[in-house]
């Protein structure tokens, strides 16, 4: 059985199940990608148990077939051919060749049978949604998930589908990160689910900024997503996420608006002598100007002055500085607004001319 293909057809689907096969495994067929064969393409498959990923490259095929490669092997041997090279694979029992101009590579395989595969429950609920909009709500709002926090329902993100509306929300209880989308997904009743943190991190690499729809369908269990010759399945955590509403500060506010890239910079220099376990960092305010300081067990000081506009009374709040940049990196304008209500309240972070993304840090004790 023979396989041609172009080394350029070949190694993006192959970077895009890459992604998903971890490196340390405790079965060692799951290092392996499965690759099934058909008229004129190659299907892709790669799982870790918890995602699965299955897309596909086109190819000349001379019989339909089954069977798997090591992932990384395969991947590095196409990233170290030339653009544009021709790749051959022949396989022979137990043992593949990939054959390229005058190199010659061997690698040995694991029965298809043997790879495992994820079957959702049939889905409850299917909808279509913009490609960009998918995208755009992961990309703000991703950074704030937890970190294998015991309180497993923070390792993932909300997916939140209401008439008229799709939201995002993800935090780690020290910061929340939350985006709205209008978009009306024609849904029976409303839908919240808890995408796992890998599940959230493939999905970001994998969809595009584009007006093209993508399938998803949601069961009890799992989700699963098509765009164009692409599927990927994920399990769901199962939990509750936290009433997020109840952490938007409320009621009176002190507003600052600052120039974005004016304070991330600002940010930027003083962070470099803030504390490196607890990068924490004073904000000062007084009328029309924002005061900076950070310091360390070394005694070094950091301090910055940025004129901005706020007209309410002195606060000095603390703040995790990396908090701060990881919402600024996420925004794209000009401006930024910041609601404070006191020292010890969480701060409201929002684009000057949107709230439908709204970030919320909590304060620390300097």
């Amino acid at each position: 059985m023979k396989i041609n293909a172009n080394r350029d057809d070949l190694l993006k689907p192959l970077l895009l199940a890459g992604n998903v096969v971890e490196r340390r495994q405790t079965l060692p067929i799951l290092a392996n990608v499965l690759i099934s064969t058909s008229a004129g393409k190659m299907k892709i498959t790669a799982t870790d148990l918890e995602v699965e990923l299955t897309t596909t490259a086109s190819a000349e095929v001379s019989e339909e077939t089954e069977f798997t490669l090591p992932a990384r092997k395969l991947i590095d041997i196409c990233k170290a051919l030339p653009d544009g090279a021709a790749i051959s694979l022949e396989l022979d029992g137990e043992k593949t060749t990939l054959r390229s101009g005058r190199g010659r590579y061997t690698m040995g395989t694991l029965p298809a049978r043997d790879y495992p595969s994820i079957e959702p429950t049939a889905a409850s609920e299917t909808f279509r949604m913009p490609e960009s909009i998918f995208k755009r709500l992961i990309d703000k709002t991703a950074f704030a998930m937890a970190h294998q926090d015991v309180r497993y329902y923070l390792n993932g993100l909300l997916l939140e589908i209401r008439a008229g509306r799709v939201r995002a929300v993800a935090t780690d209880g020290h910061r929340l990160a939350l985006c709205d989308s209008d978009f009306d997904a024609g849904t029976s009743t409303d839908i919240q689910v808890i995408l796992p943190r890998k599940a959230v991190v493939e999905l970001g690499r994998m969809l595009n900024d584009s007006d093209d729809e993508v399938e998803i369908e949601i069961s009890n269990s799992h989700v699963r997503i098509h765009t164009g010759s692409t599927s990927f399945t994920s399990k769901l955590i199962d939990g509750r996420f936290p009433d997020y509403e109840r952490v938007m500060p409320s009621g009176e506010t002190q507003d600052l608006k600052a120039e974005k890239e004016s304070l991330r910079q600002a940010l930027t220099r003083t962070s470099i002598l803030s504390n490196e376990k607890y990068r924490g960092i004073r904000f000062r305010l007084a009328k029309g100007l924002l005061h900076l300081q950070a310091h360390n067990p070394e005694q070094d000081e950091a301090e910055e002055e940025l004129e901005v506009e706020y007209n309410g009374g002195e606060i000095s709040i603390g703040f995790n500085v990396g908090y701060l940049l990881d919402v600024l990196g996420v925004i794209d304008t000009e401006n930024v607004n910041l609601a404070l209500v006191d020292s010890n309240s969480s701060t409201l972070i929002t684009p000057s001319d949107s709230n439908e993304c709204r970030y919320v840090i909590m304060p620390m004790r300097l």
